[in-house]
Parts: C-alpha cells; sequence; structure tokens
C-alpha cells in the first residue's frame, strides 16, 4: 500500500500502542481520527499530535460502532487496536469480566470491521489492520481470556485476509510481544518491554511493504521456537514471570 493520503481510524488511539500507531500514520502524510472512551485522554493525545480528529465511543457497544462507521465514511484504514486484559485466575473470574474481554478484544474489533466493510469495498485502496499479540501463538498460562480472544482474532484476519483477496480491502495483523503501555505496567520484568514507538516504527517497514502478518520483535523468535518445538515453546510460556 501507499504509505499517505490515507484516512486512518485507530480504536483505543490515544494511548500506548494505538497511540504509537496514530502517530507514525499522521507522520507519513495521513489524516487521523482517534477513537477512545475517555474525552480527557482523547483530548491529551490530540493536543500532542495536533492536526487529528477525536471521538469518545465505546468499541464493545453496537450503537458506538454504528456511529463511528456512519460518521466517518472517509475512513479507509481501519486498525482495530483497542483491548482490555484482566489478570484473575480463570476459576476466580466473575462472568461478566469474561464476557467484557472477549467482547472487546474479539466480538469488537470483528464487528467493527463489518460495519466498516461497505464503505472500504468502495475506496480505490483500503485496509484493515488488527493488532493482536505474540500470545495468540502460544499462550501464557494467566490471563486465559486474553490469550483466547486474541487467538480467536488472529485466527478470524487470516480467514478474512483470503476472503477479501479479491477485493480493493487488504487485511493486516500486528502481533506484538511485551510493549510497556499501561497494560504492562505491573510486569516486574522490564528487560523483556519494547515500546510503542519501536512497535510501530517496525510495523511501518512491514505495512509499506504489503507484509500482511507482521510478527513484531520477540514474537518472531517465538514463532520459530514453536514451529521446532511446541512443548518447548509452552514451557516458555508458562515459565514467564507474571
Amino acid at each position: 500500500m501507499k504509505s499517505s493520503s490515507h484516512t486512518v481510524l485507530v480504536t483505543g488511539g490515544a494511548t500506548g500502542i494505538g497511540f504509537a500507531l496514530a502517530k507514525k500514520f499522521q507522520g507519513e502524510g495521513n489524516q487521523v481520527i482517534l477513537v477512545g472512551r475517555q474525552e480527557k485522554t482523547l483530548t491529551q493525545a490530540s493536543a500532542a499530535l495536533g492536526g487529528v480528529k477525536t471521538m469518545v465511543a465505546d468499541v464493545s457497544l453496537a450503537a458506538d460502532r454504528e456511529r463511528l462507521a456512519a460518521g466517518f465514511p472517509e475512513v479507509n484504514i481501519l486498525v482495530n487496536n483497542a483491548a482490555v486484559r484482566y489478570e484473575t485466575p480463570f476459576s476466580d473470574a466473575g462472568a461478566e469480566d469474561l464476557f467484557h474481554e472477549l467482547n472487546v478484544n474479539l466480538l469488537a474489533p470483528v464487528l467493527l470491521a463489518k460495519a466498516f466493510l461497505p464503505s472500504l469495498k468502495n475506496k480505490p485502496e483500503a485496509a484493515i489492520i488488527n493488532v493482536t499479540s505474540g500470545l495468540a501463538l502460544v499462550p501464557r498460562e494467566v490471563a486465559a481470556m486474553y490469550n483466547a480472544s486474541k487467538a480467536g482474532l488472529h485466527s478470524f484476519s487470516k480467514s478474512m485476509r483470503w476472503q477479501l483477496e479479491d477485493t480493493c480491502v487488504r487485511v493486516f495483523e500486528v502481533l506484538p510481544p511485551m510493549v510497556a503501555t499501561n497494560m504492562t505496567a505491573h510486569r516486574t520484568v522490564g528487560k523483556g518491554k519494547i515500546s510503542s514507538d519501536q512497535l510501530a516504527q517496525e510495523f511501518w517497514q512491514g505495512f509499506v511493504a504489503n507484509q500482511y502478518e507482521m510478527l513484531i520483535g520477540k514474537t518472531k523468535l517465538l514463532q520459530r521456537i514453536y514451529r521446532l518445538s511446541p512443548a518447548l515453546a509452552d514451557r516458555i510460556m508458562r515459565r514467564a514471570p507474571p
């Protein structure tokens, strides 16, 4: 895909990975729309970037997804980045939290893509970019629903890519390793984290090269280990510190 002159909507775009991707797209000459649940955070992000549009929306709600698709028909790149993660052991987790995690991480990006797809198909060039995780390949012992939801989005991304290959819509997937964001701030092991800006830079190299499945940082190593020895990959991820 060309690198500039796109209109890019980024969910969870005010912080972390979403903000870094938005900053990279804007810096390359694209119009950016930031979506998030908190107006204060969006205002801060907008001030930091300048020249971006924002909308307060909860992508887990059908009405907000419809409002986004109707309000921004000019969008030709949708970045499904918003996600939540709970560390509560599955046996102790409430059904409401489990449903919310599945809803935000899997159902929301699927249904938001569905809402935008009619207008995306009418663009000369369009893309859906799903941010999943290296945990979609090999899960960690903790965060069972997060692992499962990202694995589901990984599988969906591949199927959707095949179904849309004869259209103008390209489907990209970004599989990050551990990234230094608010979501991982509680993780005491810092040497394995990369910055959001590092992720965005590696993503950009893959995006302009039409690399549809982007293994970022140590996710590449994890995939190689898994291909050689699934049992070893499982032992490594089970041993990973909480």
